[in-house]
């Protein structure tokens, strides 16, 4: 018969609880913007085919970047009847016309110049960029593994303190509190586009030189190990 320590502390099987962290700084995978189309007209027909016109324009010069844009994706759309102030009647005055789009991209060259581009478009708002990471980025697993030896490595301190050594693993508990969200730079500029159209094309704006924000990725775990008696 197998004499296997309980899973619980004894004077024979001391139990050894602690907590193990790890703290990455690495450089971001992806970034995200936000692009808002917006138009106004007096007619609902002329506001929808402007809004139209310029959400293909948007999507256009975003695939034009190939591989670059990893990820386009459209989010609300609205047409919106603004009524007249004055009177009883329920008169519409003008239609406003608004469409979100994301765009996620892995080039960061390509971002910079991609976002001007877009915000020198008329009647276009930019919001962003949000740096990040991929859900399935192996700086996750890296943390996490640290987190372990972390752990491994104070469980054994403790134990070498009382003269004592590890002699099983009870217990390995994820807390959850790894960052795998992206990170988001705070309160992040818009950049609006041209808000009229008509006469000569100006020049192109120069490329946004962006620096990328450095993500901080976290993992902690809990662990308890049986050790063998100490030398009191």
């Amino acid at each position: 018969m197998t004499n296997t320590p309980p899973s619980y502390g004894t004077p024979e099987h001391p139990r050894v609880a602690v907590r193990g962290e790890a703290r990455l700084e690495v450089d971001p995978e992806i970034a995200r913007i936000g692009i808002t189309v917006t138009t106004r007209g007096k007619d609902r027909r002329n506001a929808l085919e402007d809004l139209t016109r310029r959400n293909n324009q948007v999507l256009e010069l975003a695939r034009s970047y190939g591989q670059a844009v990893e990820k386009l994706e459209t989010g609300a759309f609205s047409i919106t009847p603004e009524l007249t102030q004055k009177g009883r009647n329920e008169q519409i005055h003008a239609y406003h016309g608004r469409v979100h789009i994301t765009a996620v991209l892995n080039d960061f060259t390509a971002l910079g110049e991609l976002t001007t581009r877009i915000a020198d478009l008329e009647m276009t708002r930019v919001n962003g960029p949000w740096w990040g990471l991929r859900p399935d980025s192996p700086a996750h697993g890296t943390a996490r593994r640290q987190a372990v030896h972390e752990a491994v490595q104070r469980a054994r301190e403790y134990a070498d303190a009382l003269g004592a050594q590890l002699t099983a693993l009870v217990e390995l508990a994820d807390l959850g509190a790894e960052n795998a969200a992206p990170a988001a730079l705070p309160a992040p500029g818009a950049m609006r586009g041209r808000a009229a159209f008509g006469g000569a094309a100006p020049e192109p704006a120069p490329a946004l030189d962006l620096e990328p924000q450095r993500q901080t990725v976290y993992a902690q775990v809990n662990a308890r190990f049986l050790m063998s008696p100490p030398k009191l």
